[in-house]
């Protein structure tokens, strides 16, 4: 098996588009693609964004709700 160090030095030399492909390739290897959860995600999304449209829910600007809680913790 390679050293880390060894490893290391190696990836030092490989040219950007191969190292953006073992990034790559390394993040999907620790966070796992759900298709399921993603597809759920996407459809509260949609929902969320529907509802804003129709005008069933009141948005509220960004900065707002970090000075919201930027004041609630700051106690």
């Amino acid at each position: 098996m390679i050293k880390t160090d060894a490893l290391l030095s190696m990836v030092d030399t490989l040219p950007t588009d191969i190292k953006t492909q073992l990034i790559e390739k390394l993040l999907r290897s620790l966070n796992p693609t759900q298709k399921g959860i993603d597809a759920l995600w996407a459809e509260e999304a949609e929902r969320r964004v529907d509802e804003i449209r129709k005008g069933k829910v009141k948005t509220v600007p960004g900065e707002k709700v970090f000075d919201d809680i930027r004041q609630r913790f700051s106690k």
